[in-house]
């Protein structure tokens, strides 16, 4: 870690000293020596890396040996983010060098004003467009919880960020269920573009506002300047492409249009579905043929260690504390996507607030039963007869036996009434499985309970413990 009287830049020296122990001579100096630390505020060290190119060959090759040293001198949470001059940038430096070295020599050469010379490709009056990227700033790498069902799409869409266009990945085509992080994902990829690639203009649009946004533009009679606006991005990200099926008009012709001008000029398409490209109807087949060019990648349910995650890091944000055994039973038991999850979380945490209760293994089951669909688990007669003997402290062979006390009796109602209310059981196998009894009674003792928990609120809160601990357990 930094002591107060160590700068970040001594720090990084000493980095730079252990990468030489690691490196050849002649790797360390083509591909570290050049590397300017530019900053550090105790979570994040930014590089400074001569190119594009640089920071993609670190990250491939030396990536897993840097990280340790990192770690080691910076301490173990540091984050790194590179940073890459702009063209005109490395131009000046140059040029500076330039003029170094000849003074140096005695030779200075007079340099000539270029400031008047005209660049052919500028038109006159018309200045770069600024276009708002449409990126929510909360959809990042850091905010993606990484898991066995998203690790390979993570990872290809972290090299598309880094360089953007100049992969195989493009199109980069991510599908997958609804609630599974499609979304998230590719903002986060617009986003770490935009970090690394800040002269690049990285645009993201939902399919339905890309068509609406059409249609307007028809009406106003300006498609050519809708289809221009769109090729002059770098990044185009376009979410839920299966909307676009079933408009095989004029939508589906301008979207292929930018679609070809921006893939043949190099530049980065990012499209997200719920559905395969395969599985893609009423879309022409030029575009499908186009979806498939680069990569289609999958997103797939979280798998247990993933939820775990996700659940730690709600609870996180909401503030909230959450028991062991109820993260692991939210893990186990639902089934759905990422926003089932969160969606499960919120309410779990906004009773505890709103109520005053505390977060238990029995207010998570409550939510789960109201707010999401969770996995299934049959409960059997026997399970039943066990739970209300315990309940009411009664041995289960006395609850078998012939003995018809007014506590034994009311035990083996309790129990028919649950089975009942629990179990796909009819009642002559209930009631065979209780005292050895007919569906007559089965019935008689339901009824009987029914009544009793209608008049006697004490009864009534007997009767609901038990069917709490029954679907506990």
């Amino acid at each position: 870690m930094i002591a107060n009287t160590t700068t970040y830049n001594d720090v990084w020296q000493n980095c730079l000293a252990q990468i030489r122990e690691q490196t050849s001579e002649e790797e360390f100096v083509k591909w570290f020596e050049p590397i300017v630390p530019l900053g550090y505020d105790g979570k994040t060290l930014r590089l400074r890396l001569p190119s594009e190119n640089c920071v993609f060959h670190i990250e491939r090759n030396y990536i897993s040996s840097l990280r340790p040293i990192i770690y080691q001198h910076f301490g173990s949470n540091t984050s790194l983010r590179y940073s890459v001059p702009s063209p005109e940038q490395n131009a000046a430096e140059q040029q500076r060098a330039a003029e170094v070295a000849t003074k140096q020599m005695g030779k200075v050469v007079a340099q000539g004003d270029t400031t008047k010379i005209k660049n052919p490709f500028v038109i006159p009056g018309i200045k770069k467009l600024e276009i708002p990227s449409q990126l929510n700033p909360n959809y990042t790498f850091d905010t993606f919880i990484e898991g066995d069902c998203n690790r390979l799409v993570r990872s290809v869409g972290m090299a598309v960020a880094l360089e953007p266009g100049k992969t195989a990945y493009n199109p980069l085509y991510i599908f997958g269920d609804s609630g599974l992080g499609k979304t998230h994902l590719a903002q986060a990829i617009g986003m770490e573009i935009k970090q690394r690639h800040p002269e690049l203009q990285v645009l993201y649009v939902s399919m339905n506002k890309f068509q609406a946004q059409y249609t307007t533009a028809v009406i106003n009679k300006e498609p050519n300047d809708f289809i221009n606006f769109y090729q002059m991005v770098d990044v185009l990200i376009i979410d839920d492409i299966q909307e676009l099926s079933g408009n095989k008009g004029s939508t589906q012709n301008a979207f292929f249009n930018i679609f070809n001008h921006l893939h043949l000029t190099g530049k980065q398409l990012i499209l997200t579905s719920d559905k395969r490209p395969s599985e893609l109807s009423d879309i022409s087949e030029r575009l499908l043929t186009r979806f498939k060019w680069g990569l289609a990648a999958e997103l797939t349910q979280p798998d247990y260690d993933t939820k775990v995650k996700i659940i730690h890091d709600k609870a996180r944000k909401l503030n909230a504390e959450l028991p062991e055994e109820v993260v692991t039973y939210f893990a186990e038991n639902i089934n759905g996507n990422i926003r089932e999850i969160e969606g499960a979380l919120s309410a779990l945490v906004a009773n505890a607030n709103f109520l005053g209760r505390k977060i238990t293994i029995t207010l998570a089951k409550e939510v789960l039963k109201m707010y999401v669909k969770i996995s299934p688990q049959e409960i059997s007669i026997e399970h039943i007869r066990k739970i209300v003997c315990e309940y009411l402290n009664i041995d289960e062979a006395v609850f078998d036996s012939p003995k018809r006390t007014r506590e034994i009796a009311q035990a083996r109602q309790i129990a028919m009434y649950l089975c009942k209310q629990h179990t796909k059981s009819p009642l002559s196998a209930i009631g065979a499985a209780i005292g050895g009894k007919n569906h007559a009674t089965v019935l008689h003792a339901c009824k009987a309970v029914t009544n009793l928990m209608e008049t006697d609120k004490s009864f009534l809160q007997l009767v609901e413990e038990i069917d709490r601990m029954v679907l506990a357990k």
